[in-house]
């Protein structure tokens, strides 16, 4: 796996073996940052079910000021460590240990990424509604395409859905 674009360019990241994790494929990346791109600069992301941390450091790459990671499984959470000590980035980063429904609303950012795990469906309705009663102004989830994550929860109203191969990403803001 490697940064697709930005400062971080071509830069190879620490991944994980086995199928714990999933990662976002490049093409879906850049077609994520394609969208972002105008609101990305000095932004604080957060990066929520961050696996080995690749879409956050997207967008520490794309210009974004801040990330939270978010992840719940010692073993990831060790991968993003390692991939922002190997950028020299851990100054504009936090990482978040443990149970992700948990720490969301501890954490306030301008956009957030959700992409948990695809068998824990509930864990979608669950973090977007925990997301609505507060303040992020974007909310990106990436779902598979056989997966309907809903049109609303509460304030945030789907505005895009974007479909590449077996994954999809719902763009939400706030009404």
């Amino acid at each position: 796996m490697r940064v697709i674009g930005g400062q971080f360019r071509s830069r190879r990241l620490k991944t994980l073996p086995g199928l714990d994790t999933r990662p976002t494929p490049d093409r879906l990346r850049e077609a994520l940052f394609n969208v972002l791109a105008p609101r990305i600069a000095g932004a604080v992301f957060l990066d929520a079910y961050a696996g080995t941390g690749a879409v956050g450091i997207e967008a520490l790459s794309r210009g974004a000021a801040r990330c939270i990671f978010l992840e719940r499984t010692r073993h990831a959470v060790d991968a993003i460590r390692e991939n922002l000590h190997a950028l020299g980035i851990e100054n504009r980063a936090r990482v978040v240990p443990g149970p992700v429904l948990r720490a969301l609303a501890a954490h306030p950012a301008n956009i957030v990424f959700l992409d948990p795990p695809y068998e824990m469906e509930a864990e979608y309705a669950m973090a977007l509604g925990a997301l609505a009663a507060e303040s992020q102004e974007t909310v990106i989830v990436q779902h598979s395409i056989r997966f309907e994550p809903g049109e609303t929860h509460g304030t945030l109203k789907r505005t895009r859905l974007l479909k590449q191969g077996n994954n999809a990403l719902s763009f939400y803001r706030r009404e």
